[in-house]
């Protein structure tokens, strides 16, 4: 794939696009997104792009507009905002691609629920740590900090941003509204010792869709199954599924 992704905006959306490897699943792309302070290269993204791949998928793992070397300001990097970058790529792709699937780690988790609850043109969905309640996060993350004066984590590169905050604490609050109206098959994995978004997310899920998605808890993980171990467990998982989901 050789293009020019950009948002509504106008920002170029850096992306990573990989073709298939031995038996391709022909007309399918895996688009992958990431998490707070991410980018397209984390090992999270990119191991599962690899395991996706391996299993015959094409895939286009995207840095969301103010993240890695997309266009655009960290600052309005919001849920909102990301949504509307994805809408944009989806946009760009469905042409060529008449199945597409979105995997997304974290935040970009609750971007995928959101595009997914309006956009039938995703047919098959992955949560890696998915958030879910979206202000109980910048509650726990954040809270102490003030924003526009501060950093996540302490990363001079990630400023903290009342729009970010506001995103979270007041304009979506929650996907499980939007959860509700996914209708595509959805897979949901989360490491039982995730201390950033935690367990419970998934399992709000789990509690109003019930036998309508798969999840499964990876014992020990952390929020972004970094173990060698739990990492090849969650991206063969992720692989599997999808390949049974595409038939």
């Amino acid at each position: 794939m050789e293009r020019t992704l950009t948002n509504s905006s106008g920002e170029k959306i850096d992306y990573t696009f990989q073709p298939a490897q031995g038996e391709a699943r022909v007309g399918w792309l895996v688009i992958l997104g990431h998490g707070v302070t991410g980018n397209k290269d984390r090992p999270v993204v990119t191991s599962t792009a690899n395991a996706l791949n391996e299993a015959g998928f094409d895939t286009l793992a995207i840095s969301f507009a103010g993240n890695g070397a997309s266009e655009g300001d960290f600052r309005e990097a919001t849920i909102t905002k990301e949504v509307g970058d994805l809408a944009s790529v989806i946009d760009a792709v469905a042409g060529d691609y008449p199945h597409l699937a979105y995997v997304g780690h974290s935040m970009g988790g609750a971007v995928g629920v959101i595009q997914a609850s309006r956009d039938k043109r995703i047919e098959a969905l992955v949560s890696l740590a998915g958030m879910v309640d979206t202000r109980t996060f910048a509650q726990t993350e954040f809270g102490e900090d003030i924003p526009d004066s501060g950093f996540m984590w302490g990363e001079e590169t990630c400023p903290l941003s009342s729009a970010f905050i506001k995103d979270l604490c007041e304009t979506v609050v929650s996907v499980l509204p939007q959860a509700e109206r996914v209708s595509c098959p959805w897979l949901l994995l989360h490491g039982t010792a995730d201390d950033v978004v935690l367990p419970q997310d998934t399992e709000s899920i789990v509690r109003i869709k019930h036998s309508a998605v798969k999840a499964v808890l990876v014992d020990g993980a952390d929020h972004s199954f970094s173990s060698i171990a739990n990492n090849q467990l969650v991206t063969k998982s992720v692989a599997t599924w999808l390949l049974e989901t595409a038939g």
